[in-house]
């Protein structure tokens, strides 16, 4: 059963909806689909190697489907979802995506911001009747992203091993996590995936190198492991 609190609802854009979890909270063994789930492929109703996933508060899921090269939208309940950016092949024009890994909503712009993948890209698409994006990071091996409650944009680049804070309207961005190389030292990450910014502005971040998911507290050197780092298994501390 959910335990939850619905108290601290923020209208921020944050990474999906920011109803507190109860820490005692429980789930239901059995898990509900919500999208896709009729075998691989590129109709509206099946996604193809999904990857990145935000959810809103009135429940629409946003995906990124990345094989089909497009974000699709999946209205609570709806047994198909609606392409909301891409969906026209694969490449590099202005109103395609290759291999998108992740997605989130900036409500304030009303905009998706997506990491497009193979394109080494972060594009900026309207939420609404967009037909192209605007690139706004350009030359980044970008995988997980996300937002905090400034509108800063925090992007994971897995070939430099580092996670960057773009503040509105900076270009270059600063290092919040990682950026000595790839290692398992605790100011080092390794292949990191995906990213989490809480109220604190700490990064939490997911590494697939490691086997690990590390806390850097806002202007830290180092981090802190928060899960695994015991090796790669199948433990309850790995």
């Amino acid at each position: 059963h959910f335990i939850l609190s619905f108290l601290s609802i923020s209208v921020h854009p944050l990474r999906g909806s920011s109803i507190d979890i109860h820490p005692n909270a429980r789930w239901q063994q059995n898990g509900l689909t919500v999208a896709g789930g009729n075998q691989e492929g590129n109709e509206i109703n099946q996604l193809h190697y999904p990857c990145g996933l935000y959810v809103d508060d009135d429940q629409t899921i946003y995906v990124a489907d990345t094989s089909n090269h497009r974000i699709v939208e999946w209205k609570w309940g709806a047994m198909s979802g609606q392409v909301v950016a891409g969906g026209n092949g694969q490449g590099s024009g202005a109103h395609q995506l290759s291999d998108p890994f992740d997605v989130i909503v900036d409500k304030e712009r009303h905009s998706l911001i997506i990491s497009d993948g193979s394109n080494n890209r972060v594009v900026r698409w309207p939420r609404r009747n967009g037909t192209s994006g605007e690139t706004i990071i350009s030359n980044i091996n970008c995988v997980g992203l996300t937002m905090d409650e400034n509108g800063s944009l925090y992007v994971i680049d897995n070939g430099k091993h580092e996670v960057r804070r773009y503040r509105r309207g900076e270009s270059q961005g600063t290092v919040v996590a990682g950026g000595n190389g790839s290692g398992n030292r605790l100011d080092q990450l390794s292949f990191p995936q995906y990213v989490f910014v809480d109220r604190d502005h700490s990064v939490y971040v997911s590494e697939y190198g490691n086997h690990r998911v590390m806390k850097w507290v806002e202007g830290a050197k180092q981090g802190i492991v928060v899960a695994g780092g015991q090796g790669q298994g199948n433990g309850l501390t790995q």
